[in-house]
């Protein structure tokens, strides 16, 4: 625990902020959590009595301890009232978060700082409609949150170095059940801030897949198939797990915020418009109401190719640097690592920049996606000097 903080309400009982509750519990917390239905809430106190139960199973602690520090309400005016700190875990559009936040800032003490877990949304525009710009910040965790190891800090145009280092010092107080939590500060608020950024554009190239798919006659497992033993997640369950709307809103931002080039393609679209959003509905690229699938990975579709996927995430991590949201290359593969399991693009990619610039060249000629043209830092191999 933060010495200061003792009381932390989290707003939305959803995956990620049941995830949250849990962790805060967990290091000795009084936590709340809010949402607008008692039946979301039921959820995310199952989802967190079922994470707390699997621990005491295995000896690591005494749920009913930790569940006894958990607090409940549909009232976010009056959760907030004794509040130290508020992680915000609601749905990805930014007039909710503005309403959330608005809220906050007008019933909760005036010490009291006011985070937003969004993975990709502006912290500088959720702070402008509160009178506490210094105290409002990023906290972005990854899913699910007690194993992902990685927590971005994120400053917004007005926040604090105060606030960011209560963030940075809560955030490193939360267990995480494999491994050490890594905790980076985002020096400059800009769209998805590092990992989520980093991977974006991949996007772009996935969309181009999936409706390629449809037009050969290719079933979803074997494109997954095409990834098997590369990635730690297969792409289509991975969106179903996380939700084809999360992705989907947060593609609508980038295309707010970056380029054209993010809109989500055919596939995506018709999905969240049939209400088939993954894991949450039961129903996504493949069927969830048994359980989590277990695709059929036998045949491959044979379209993936690896060394573009590579330039894409070298390309954007390269705008990264050029931006200043990081400094330094280690930080953006590090953090690629704890938050996705992933090795980042730089430590084994450096050394091919001049193929990938080809490869995205290449693209970009053939598909008109001229957001992923690569940038002067790749370009020149400059960004060797930034390890």
């Amino acid at each position: 625990m933060v010495e200061e903080i003792k009381n932390i309400v989290v707003v939305g009982a959803g995956l990620m902020g049941a995830g949250v509750a849990q962790v805060s519990l967990m290091v000795g917390y009084n936590v709340t959590i809010v949402d607008v239905k008692d039946e979301f809430i039921k959820k995310g106190v199952a989802s967190i009595e079922g994470g707390l139960k699997r621990l005491e199973e295995k000896g690591q602690l005494i749920a009913a301890d930790v569940m006894g520090r958990l607090k409940t309400t549909v009232e976010l005016s009056l959760a907030v009232k004794d509040a130290d700190f508020i992680i915000e875990a609601v749905v990805e559009k930014m007039d909710v978060k503005k309403d959330v936040f608005k809220t906050c800032d007008e019933n909760a003490p005036p010490h009291c700082i006011i985070a937003t877990n969004t993975s990709t949304m502006s912290i500088t525009d959720m702070a402008s409609v509160t009178k506490r710009q210094d105290k409002c910040i990023g906290m972005h965790f990854f899913n699910p949150v007690p194993l992902m190891r990685l927590i971005e800090i994120i400053a917004g145009e007005k926040s604090s170095d105060k606030a960011m280092e209560i963030g940075v010092k809560v955030g490193q107080s939360l267990p995480c059940l494999r491994g050490d939590r890594y905790v980076v500060k985002v020096l400059k608020d800009r769209p998805g801030f590092i990992v989520n950024r980093l991977n974006a554009p991949g996007s772009i190239y996935r969309n181009y897949l999936l409706d390629l798919c449809v037009e050969k006659g290719i079933s979803w497992e074997q494109l997954d198939a095409d990834y098997e033993g590369k990635v730690p997640m297969l792409p289509c369950v991975l969106a179903d797990y996380v939700g084809i709307d999360t992705s989907y809103y947060g593609a609508q931002y980038y295309v707010d915020n970056l380029s054209p080039d993010f809109a989500p393609g055919r596939i995506v679209t018709q999905m969240v418009k049939e209400g088939k959003l993954g894991r949450k509905t039961g129903q996504g690229f493949y069927d969830w109401s048994q359980g989590r699938p277990n695709p059929d990975t036998s045949k491959k579709a044979g379209l993936v190719d690896f060394d573009l996927i590579n330039a894409i995430q070298m390309n954007e991590g390269c705008r990264l640097l050029e931006e200043g949201v990081v400094t330094s290359y280690n930080v953006i593969d590090e953090a690629n690592m704890a938050g996705r399991n992933t090795p980042g693009p730089f430590k084994a990619g450096k050394d091919k920049y001049q193929l990938y610039v080809k490869k995205l060249e290449e693209f970009v000629e053939k598909t008109g996606k001229t957001y992923l043209l690569p940038c002067d830092l790749l370009k020149a191999g400059k960004f060797l000097e930034m390890p």
